[in-house]
């Protein structure tokens, strides 16, 4: 079977899996349908002439991923990382000590979020747990779907995604539901462990159909929604065009990227269009002060100047290995692959910078950007802080 055959056959099977009940999160897809290995056979590693250093500050372990994408969280000099088995593990991000542990005695099934004082997990079962930093239990709050990404706070609002498309707004002393914001789906969608992002007094979400929705933190109510991608196509498959990843805000500006859609950005404010251009992800995108990356479908890193849309650059040595949504620190982009390597780009020009193995288990999970550094979670359940020099 050829690459591109096998890369259809990937596809297809990664959207039936959104139409069965019970079905498995993105990071699982290719495992079910193909065996541990990606579906595209992956580039070998190529030499690398190191122009930046990049070393493993610490590590630790909270617990295999299993078939779920769990990603950390950091807050009040803090690391939390969750584990499926039910395990959230508080680390010192300076030097990874662990401080504490809470044993939830629930199945987890996505990241964890944290304000510092709240600490906030969700599981297969459509629950949200909450715990103060002692670990003692605040409250539990029954949504109508699994919940597969980390759960976010401000402003006395914990805002959560179901695995049925729904966002919750709860009040974050008691769990009580305060709104909830729903939408029709279309018959076939791409399923996803991406939340949502909270900025200001909004939280920002893109859904199935390729449609970025901002909402009111306070009400749930919409402030405005945009089109990054349009359905096209005959058929169903043809025509899902989904939003499988988080957002990114820069201020002035909110942007997306569908799958087998578009990349675009809008007036933060307003949502009218700045730009667009063809792409297609479910890894994810990040931006800094003069890009927006992107990880494509393939196993691409794409930079486009974040103003315009202007091509800058594309990184395709990853060809097939089943990169994360990239991080963007200082003067370089970070994605993780399918063997647990840690890839650092030039942000200039998308050259290989350095390179970090970490467990030898995937990184799903989009890395997050440190001061000087990054985080990343692996499926082993590898909690590995990365700095880059």
């Amino acid at each position: 079977m050829t690459d591109s055959r096998r890369w259809r056959f990937a596809l297809l099977a990664l959207l039936m899996a959104g139409c069965t009940a019970p079905s498995v999160p993105v990071g699982d897809y290719f495992d079910r349908w193909f065996g541990s290995g990606p579906a595209l056979k992956p580039a070998a590693l190529v030499a690398i002439q190191p122009t930046a250093t990049a070393r493993v500050l610490w590590q630790g372990n909270a617990g295999s991923a299993e078939k779920y994408a769990f990603t950390p969280a950091i807050a009040a000099n803090s690391v939390y990382a969750a584990g499926a088995a039910g395990q959230i593990v508080r680390f010192d991000a300076g030097s990874g000590k662990v401080l504490g542990r809470i044993e939830t005695k629930h199945r987890l099934a996505g990241g964890v979020g944290s304000d510092g004082r709240l600490i906030l997990a969700g599981t297969a079962r459509g629950e949200v747990l909450a715990f103060d930093e002692s670990g003692k239990q605040l409250w539990k709050s029954q949504l109508t779907g699994e919940v597969l990404s980390a759960p976010q706070t401000d402003l006395g609002i914990v805002v959560v995604r179901s695995g049925d498309g729904r966002i919750f707004g709860l009040d974050a002393a008691s769990g009580t539901r305060k709104w909830v914001y729903q939408r029709t789906l279309p018959a076939l969608t791409v399923r996803t462990h991406a939340g949502v992002v909270l900025y200001r007094d909004a939280a920002f979400a893109g859904f199935a159909g390729g449609r970025l929705v901002a909402l009111m933190l306070s009400s749930g109510n919409v402030g405005w929604e945009a089109a990054v991608a349009l359905p096209k196509g005959t058929t169903e498959l043809e025509r899902v065009a989904d939003i499988s990843s988080l957002p990114v805000i820069d201020g002035r500006q909110s942007c997306a990227v569908a799958f087998q859609g578009r990349v675009a950005c809008f007036d933060l404010t307003k949502g009218t269009p700045n730009w667009a251009r063809d792409i297609s992800s479910i890894a994810g995108m990040a931006i800094d002060d003069r890009n927006v990356y992107v990880s494509d479908d393939k196993g691409a890193v794409v930079a486009f100047e974040k103003s315009t849309g202007a091509s800058q650059w594309k990184q395709d040595k990853l060809f097939g290995r089943r990169i994360s949504g990239p991080a963007a620190v200082g003067r370089h982009v970070v994605v993780g692959d399918f063997q647990g390597y840690v890839h650092i780009l030039s942000r200039d020009d998308g050259s290989f910078a350095a390179r970090v193995a970490t467990d030898g288990s995937a990184i799903i999970a989009q890395p997050i950007a440190l001061k000087d550094g990054v985080l990343v979670q692996t499926r082993d359940g590898g909690v590995f802080a990365i700095t880059i020099q």
